[in-house]
């Protein structure tokens, strides 16, 4: 089985394309649809990767990564951020665990990618 990813996404069909994309390359998936229940699916699943969405119900993805950057714990959990709103990479460039920032829509190409990028140097 290969690295454990999560991804964190509110909209049920871009949370499928992800996981099926990554899936299709051998990751084993987990989904969290609601920034509250994030840090209950981080301890209970352990990834070694998080896919996180900007726009999310209970806690924006900008707040779940400063929250994770204060974790001692969680602080070195690579992070990649998806979003429609490009204008806000600049916000998540100053956290070293965000390893990649992507526009959606994206190709899934781009996605893969930049997963194993950011595995392969984790």
């Amino acid at each position: 089985m290969g690295a454990k990813i999560l991804i964190v996404d509110d909209d049920p069909e871009m949370a499928s394309l992800i996981q099926t994309t990554l899936e299709q390359s051998g990751y084993n998936i987990n989904i969290c649809d609601d920034g509250e229940d994030v840090m209950v699916s981080l301890n209970a699943f352990n990834p070694d990767l998080l896919i996180t969405d900007i726009m999310l119900p209970g806690m924006d993805g900008y707040s779940l990564v400063t929250l994770l950057a204060d974790d001692e714990k969680l602080s070195k959990l690579p992070i990649i951020v998806l979003s429609a709103l490009t204008p806000s990479r600049s916000m998540f460039e100053t956290f070293p665990q965000v390893k990649a920032f992507l526009g959606k829509p994206f190709k899934t190409e781009e996605l893969t990618a930049a997963v194993k990028a950011t595995l392969a140097n984790s």
